[in-house]
C-alpha cells in the first residue's frame, strides 16, 4: 500500500549498539563481569558514519536517529569530554550533510558508571544531574540535530535493570522496579519539554505491545503489565503539565504479550513460531496499538520510533515488514494520523544479551543489502 508523500522514513539505532560501549558506561564494566557479550566497536559506525549516511540516505530515507553518549561526552560527573564533543557533532553534521533529518537520543540502555553508581534515576540527585545533560546537550549539539528522542523506551529500560535483571545493576525487585519506572517516565517528558524549546520537535519511544489475558481469570494480571506499558506515561502525556511535552506520540513495535493466570508474560499468539529472542513477530500487533493511541490520544500524531524483526531468516523480515506497512497504509487510510516509521536497524548491530547471534539489519555489517531492503525501498518509493 502506498504511504503519503510526505511521510518520513528513518532508521534508528543506538551508541553502544552502533558505536560499542563507552569505557565510562555501566554496561562496558556489565560486559567485562561476564553478563553480556563484548560489543567492541559495535558494527564500526563510530569510524563509518559518513559513508553510513550516504548509503542510507542514498536507499531513499531521510531521517535517522541515534543516541549521543552520555557516558562519552561526560565520563566523570561535571567533566565534559571535547573530544566526545567534536566526535559527535562531526557526526551530526556528515548526516546533515548527506541529506539527512538526524535525531538524537538521550539515553538508551547504558548509564554513565559515575551515575549509576550513585543510585541511577533512584537516587534523590538523579533529576538535577539529568537536567544538567539534557542542558547541556541542548546547548552543544541543539544547532544540528533534526529532532529529539530523549529516552529510549522508558519501561523496558526500567524492567531490564529492576525486575528481570538483564542489565546493570541486575536488580529483581517489584518495589524498586516500580520507583524506577515512575522516574525514568518523569524524566524522559521532563526531558522532552525542556528540549521543545530549543525550536526542533521532540517524539517519545515507548515500548509498546497488545497485552491480552490468556483466560477471564488471567485479567486482572494483564491489567498490570498494561498498566506498566501503557499507564505509566499515558498519565503523563495526559496531564496538563506535560501533555505538550512531546510534538509525536512515538513508540517502538515489535510482538505482542499473553498474560497467564499467574501472571507470567508469554508469547502472542500461542503456538506461532517464536524467534531468537523469545517472541513471535506478530505483525498484525502493530494495528492493535495504532487503534489504542489513536483511541486513547485523538487529535495526536503519532510516529514509529522503531520497527524490525530480529533473526536470520531474510524472507520472514521482508514478510514481517511489508504486512506491518501495511497496516500503517491502512491506518492512515482510516483516518489515523501517523506521521513515519523508523526501522530497527539500517545495518547490522550489537543486540545487547544477544550480542552479535541476532541480525536486525536492512544491510548486513558488510554494509551489503539484504532482499528485505530492497522491499523496504519499493514502499519508499525508490526502486
Amino acid at each position: 500500500m502506498k504511504l503519503p508523500g510526505d511521510f518520513m522514513w528513518g532508521t534508528s539505532a543506538s551508541a553502544t549498539q552502533a558505536e560499542g560501549a563507552a569505557p565510562a558506561s555501566d554496561w562496558y564494566a556489565w560486559e567485562r563481569a561476564g553478563h553480556a557479550p563484548i560489543s567492541g566497536d559495535g558494527n564500526g559506525f563510530g569510524s563509518r558514519y559518513a559513508d553510513d549516511f550516504e548509503l542510507l540516505a542514498g536507499w531513499g530515507f531521510g531521517h535517522h536517529r541515534l543516541t549521543i553518549d552520555w557516558s562519552r561526552v561526560e565520563p566523570a560527573e561535571g567533566r565534559v569530554d571535547p573530544a566526545a564533543v567534536e566526535h559527535y557533532r562531526a557526526v551530526l553534521a556528515a548526516g546533515r550533510d548527506a541529506g539527512l533529518e538526524v535525531w538524537a537520543c538521550l539515553l538508551h540502555g547504558a548509564l554513565p558508571a559515575w551515575f549509576a553508581a550513585s543510585g541511577g534515576f533512584l537516587d534523590p540527585a538523579a533529576g538535577a544531574r539529568w537536567r544538567r545533560w539534557v542542558d547541556l546537550a541542548a546547548e552543544t549539539f541543539g544547532d544540528l540535530v533534526a529532532g529529539w528522542k530523549p529516552v529510549n523506551g522508558p519501561a523496558s529500560f526500567a524492567t531490564k535493570r529492576y525486575l528481570t535483571g538483564q542489565f546493570p545493576p541486575g536488580i529483581r525487585d517489584q518495589a524498586t522496579f516500580g520507583r524506577a519506572l515512575h522516574a525514568i517516565q518523569l524524566a524522559d517528558f521532563e526531558a522532552a519539554r525542556v528540549l521543545r524549546q530549543t525550536g526542533r520537535p521532540t517524539a517519545s519511544v515507548e515500548a509498546l505491545a497488545p497485552i491480552i489475558a490468556r483466560s477471564e481469570a488471567a485479567a486482572p494480571a494483564a491489567k498490570g503489565h498494561d498498566g506498566v506499558l501503557w499507564d505509566s506515561w499515558l498519565r503523563l502525556a495526559r496531564s496538563d503539565e506535560y501533555g505538550d511535552a512531546f510534538d509525536y506520540i512515538g513508540f517502538s513495535y515489535y510482538f505482542g504479550v499473553e498474560v497467564d493466570e499467574r501472571g507470567r508474560p508469554g508469547p502472542y499468539p500461542p503456538g506461532e513460531a517464536t524467534g531468537p529472542q523469545g517472541y513471535v513477530p506478530w505483525a498484525d500487533g502493530l494495528r492493535v496499538v495504532l487503534d489504542r493511541l489513536a483511541a486513547e490520544l485523538p487529535g495526536r500524531r503519532l510516529l514509529i520510533s522503531e520497527l524490525g524483526y530480529g533473526g536470520t531468516d531474510d524472507r520472514a523480515r521482508a514478510d514481517y515488514l511489508t504486512r506491518s506497512l501495511d497496516h500503517v497504509g491502512a491506518a492512515i487510510a482510516d483516518g489515523i494520523d501517523v506521521a513515519g516509521a523508523f526501522l530497527w536497524t539500517g545495518v547490522d548491530n550489537y543486540e545487547w544479551n544477544d550480542g552479535y547471534e541476532v541480525p536486525f539489519g536492512l544491510f548486513t555489517a558488510d554494509r551489503e543489502p539484504r532482499a528485505s531492503a530492497e522491499v523496504v525501498r519499493r514502499f519508499i518509493g525508490r526502486d
